[in-house]
């Protein structure tokens, strides 16, 4: 069996201790050297951004100011494209469409571990930004405030997006999904192109401020290089106790 072949600009954390069990495959996923540290300074500098925007005077009304300019001038297309947006990314919709492919990947790729990576990949944005939203607390845009809000909605739960989040980490399931193969490339470009449009559709909904979009991007990097680093290190020990039948994938004529 040979190992992982990941993108050249990754390098694989060094061989885990315990190797798979015979017949099973790991699905490794790329990961930077210093996993550890980078993750680790993504989260500090999602903090440092949250801290700043709640303690620098008129940091929030400025923002608010975009928020109003964007409610100002909605139009008819794109506010269908923003509301769909998010109600695609929104938490039931967001679910369903990780649950659809991960079952995808295990049924017809017969992959089981690979299908996990990408599930819990996909999931890492989300479960990112819940944290950082408890330790930041910060309050939507009012949207009293607003000239046309399109979905208000309240609460100390604006920074990072939630929306935004599971967007870039989805993005990168993806990419992780397709690595290897001749569609890495479009599907790295859709993805990023994706998460861009998910954070733009936030501000015009007015539902965040644009800082909230910034530390959603920071937010999910961090859960997924850590993410990366932790499946790489631990999943063959858990994949060495499950049955080979179950782990194995499909054989590929």
């Amino acid at each position: 069996m040979h190992g992982p072949n990941p993108d050249n600009s990754l390098q694989q954390h060094n061989a885990p201790a315990a190797p798979p069990a015979a017949g099973t495959q790991f699905s490794a996923l790329p990961q930077p050297r210093h996993w550890l540290v980078l993750g680790s300074l993504l989260c500090a500098a999602v903090v440092a951004l949250g801290l700043t925007v709640q303690v620098v005077p008129g940091d929030t009304a400025a923002e608010l100011g975009v928020d109003q300019s964007l409610s100002l001038h909605h139009a008819a297309a794109l506010t269908a494209v923003a509301m769909g947006v998010n109600l695609l990314f929104g938490p039931v919709a967001g679910l369903c469409i990780v649950a659809a492919i991960a079952l995808g990947v295990w049924l017809f790729r017969r992959d089981l571990v690979k299908a996990v990576a990408f599930g819990l990949t996909a999931c890492s944005g989300w479960v990112a930004s819940e944290v950082f939203k408890l330790i930041i607390a910060r309050q939507r845009p009012n949207p009293a405030l607003l000239f046309d809000p399109l979905a208000p909605e309240t609460g100390s739960n604006s920074f990072p997006s939630g929306h935004v989040s599971f967007a870039v980490a989805l993005a990168f399931a993806l990419y992780f999904l397709s690595r290897g193969t001749p569609w890495s490339r479009p599907v790295a470009a859709a993805g990023a192109a994706m998460a861009v449009i998910v954070g733009w559709s936030r501000v015009y909904v007015g539902v965040h401020y644009p800082t909230d979009v910034l530390a959603s991007f920071l937010a999910a990097s961090a859960a997924v290089v850590l993410l990366a680093g932790l499946w790489n290190r631990f999943a063959p020990r858990l994949l060495d106790r499950l049955p080979a039948a179950l782990t194995a994938p499909a054989s590929r004529h």
